[in-house]
C-alpha cells in the first residue's frame, strides 16, 4: 500500500488545505449551508456546516476513504480477521471483535469467526441473566463495586454515569482503579460490606494495579468478619489465575480479541451495568451499539456517520495541522465519557509507525479531551476562541432531558437555554468578531461539529459509543496504523516493576541492589528515608 503522505488524494487535499473555506466570511455561513452540511442517521444528526470543507473537500476526502479502502477494513474487522498486527515486527496477532459482543440480535454477519465470537458472548449474557436472578431471590446485594483499571474502569464508569438516570431502586455502582490506597478507601468507607459484590476485572488475571486492589478488598471483607468468596466477581480470560471457583462466587469471561479501551459491551462493562441498571437496559444500551455498527459498513459515506467523523478529524489534523481535539458534552450525565474517549483515541492512534513498521512522516492520532458544557465556557472556552492555538471541537447535545424535570425561567426552560449555548459556541468558534479593540477580537474559523440525539438514553448512548468506537478505527484504516495494540504502555510498567523490587529488597531488610535500577533507586530512596528510617 502507497504511504498516507503519497497518496493521489493526500496530494489533492494537501493542496486544497492551502486555502480552506473560511468561515468567518457572511456569504458563506448561511442557514442553507447549516442544513446542507447535515447528515442523519439512526435518529442522530450530525451538522457539520461549522468545519472548514467544502463539497470539494469533502469530495476529496471520500476519494481518501475510497484509496485507502477504509470501509473493506471495516468489514474484515468486523468478520473477524487479524487486525492487530505488524507486518514483519513481533505483533499481538489477533482479531479484533469488540463488535461481534452486540451483534447477536440479527446475526447479520454470517462470517464463522464473528459468529462463533457472538455466540460466546450471548453465553457469558445468559450466564449474567441466570447469576441476576439468583442475587434477586436473597436480595441482600444493594451495591457493586468494579476493580479494574484503564479500560476495565474508564469505559464502564462513563457509561453508568451517564446512565443513573435509568438506575435501579437500591441499587448503586461504584468504581476505584487507582493503586493509591486512598482511592479505595474513600469508596470502602462508606459500604455496608456485607451488602456489597465487587466484580474484580483483568483479562490476564495477573495485572498488578488490580490484583493490588483485590487483596486491599478482601483485607476489609476479612476485617469485616466476611467470606470474599461470596462477594467478589471475576471478569477475566478463560483460563487465567482468576479463573479460580473457589476465590469467587462466579467469574464471566473476556477473550484476547476485546481490546480493554473496546470492552464496555463485553462482560466488563455489562456485569456492573446490568446489576445497577438492569439487563433490559443494557440489552437496549447493546441493540443501539449494533446499529451504529451496521451503518459503518454503509457505502454511502455521507450517510455513514462514523466514517464521515474519522474523515473530518483527519482533515483537521493532517491537513489543518491541528494537534488537539476537544469533546465537549453538553449533558451533565456525560461528565466521564469525555475520560473514556481519551483512552479510546489516544490509547488507539497514538502511534509512531505503520502496520508495516515504517516510521510515519504525518501526524497521527491528536490530543483529545473535554469537559461537559456550559462550565467549560467560563474556564478553558478562553483559550479555544481566543488562544494561539486552533483546537477543534465536537460538541454532543440532546433536545430532551433525562429525567424530564425542568423549569421555565425568562421564557425558556434550562434544556432550552442549555441547546442554545451549544449552538452560540459552535457558531462563535466559526464566525468570530471583528472590532476596533484587539482584546475584543475573536479570530473565528475555529472548527467544530455538532452531534445532537433526541435523549440519551441506553439506546442512544449506544450508538454514540459505537459511533466514536468506529471513528476511532475508521481514522487507523485511514493512516493504515495499528489501532488495537498499545505497546506505549508496556515500558513505564517494566521501570514500575523495577522500582517495586527496590522498594521489596528494603521492606525485606535486604541490602538493596542499587545497581539493578540506579536511575529508580536516585528516586525511591527519597521515599525509603521517609518511610523506613
Amino acid at each position: 500500500m502507497t504511504s498516507f503522505s503519497h497518496l493521489k488524494s493526500v496530494i489533492h487535499l494537501n493542496e486544497l488545505a492551502e486555502d480552506p473555506y473560511d468561515l468567518t466570511l457572511d456569504i458563506n455561513l448561511q442557514p442553507k449551508r447549516i442544513d446542507s452540511m447535515l447528515s442523519e442517521a439512526l435518529g442522530l444528526k450530525l451538522f457539520y456546516g461549522t468545519e472548514r470543507v467544502s463539497d470539494i473537500t469533502l469530495q476529496a476526502l471520500f476519494d481518501l476513504a475510497e484509496e485507502t479502502k477504509v470501509l473493506d477494513k471495516m468489514h474484515k474487522m468486523q468478520s473477524g480477521e487479524v487486525m492487530n498486527r505488524i507486518e514483519g515486527c513481533e505483533s499481538e496477532e489477533r482479531k479484533v471483535l469488540h463488535t461481534a459482543m452486540r451483534d447477536f440480535f440479527e446475526q447479520t454477519n454470517e462470517a464463522p469467526v464473528a459468529k462463533e465470537a457472538s455466540q460466546l458472548a450471548y453465553q457469558e449474557l445468559e450466564k449474567l441473566v441466570e447469576f441476576l436472578r439468583d442475587l434477586e431471590k436473597n436480595d441482600n446485594f444493594t451495591d457493586m463495586v468494579q476493580v479494574g483499571i484503564g479500560g476495565s474502569d474508564l469505559g464502564p464508569r462513563a457509561i453508568y454515569l451517564a446512565l443513573k438516570a435509568y438506575e435501579k431502586p437500591n441499587r448503586r455502582a461504584h468504581f476505584f482503579s487507582n493503586v493509591d490506597p486512598d482511592d479505595g478507601f474513600s469508596v470502602l468507607k462508606d459500604l455496608d460490606l456485607s451488602k456489597t459484590l465487587f466484580v474484580v476485572v483483568s483479562k490476564s488475571g495477573s495485572t498488578l494495579e488490580t490484583r493490588t486492589n483485590e487483596e486491599l478488598v478482601r483485607f476489609y471483607l476479612q476485617k469485616a468478619g466476611l467470606d470474599p468468596k461470596n462477594h467478589l466477581i471475576a471478569v477475566t480470560g478463560k483460563g487465567s489465575p482468576m479463573d479460580d471457583p473457589s476465590r469467587y462466587l462466579a467469574s464471566f469471561y473476556i477473550w484476547d480479541y476485546i481490546g480493554g479501551r473496546y470492552s464496555v459491551t463485553s462482560m466488563v462493562g455489562c456485569v456492573i451495568l446490568a446489576f445497577s441498571l438492569g439487563m433490559d437496559r443494557v440489552l437496549s444500551f447493546l441493540r443501539g451499539a449494533s446499529s451504529m455498527d451496521k451503518l459503518a459498513l454503509k457505502p454511502q459515506m455521507k450517510g455513514n456517520l462514523p466514517l464521515l467523523s474519522a474523515l473530518l478529524s483527519v482533515w483537521n489534523r493532517n491537513f489543518l495541522g491541528c494537534s488537539t481535539s476537544a469533546v465537549i458534552p453538553y449533558s451533565q450525565a456525560l461528565s466521564r465519557f469525555p475520560a473514556h474517549l481519551q483512552q479510546l483515541n489516544m490509547e488507539s492512534n497514538g502511534k509512531r509507525i505503520d502496520k508495516r513498521g515504517h516510521d510515519l512522516d504525518f501526524d497521527s492520532g491528536p490530543v483529545i479531551w473535554g469537559e461537559p458544557g456550559t462550565n467549560g465556557q467560563h474556564s478553558f472556552f478562553q483559550l479555544i476562541h481566543q488562544g494561539t492555538s486552533v483546537v477543534p471541537v465536537e460538541f454532543l447535545g440532546f433536545c430532551q432531558s433525562q429525567y424530564k424535570e425542568d423549569v421555565l425561567y425568562q421564557g425558556t426552560y434550562c434544556q432550552e437555554k442549555l441547546l442554545s449555548n451549544l449552538f452560540a459556541q459552535s457558531l462563535a468558534l466559526a464566525t468570530g468578531q471583528k472590532s476596533s479593540n484587539p482584546n475584543k477580537v475573536f479570530p473565528g474559523n475555529r472548527p467544530s461539529r455538532v452531534l445532537l440525539g433526541s435523549r440519551l438514553d441506553p439506546y442512544t448512548l449506544g450508538q454514540i459509543l459505537s459511533y466514536y468506537e468506529n471513528s476511532v478505527a475508521f481514522q487507523g484504516f485511514l493512516w493504515n496504523i495499528n489501532s488495537f495494540d498499545q505497546e506505549g504502555v508496556q515500558l513505564g510498567k517494566v521501570l514500575a516493576s523495577q522500582c517495586i523490587d527496590l522498594f521489596a529488597q528494603q521492606r525485606a531488610k535486604k541490602t538493596v541492589d542499587v545497581k539493578s535500577f540506579p536511575l529508580g533507586y536516585a528516586y525511591v530512596k527519597h521515599v525509603i528515608k521517609e518511610e523506613f528510617q
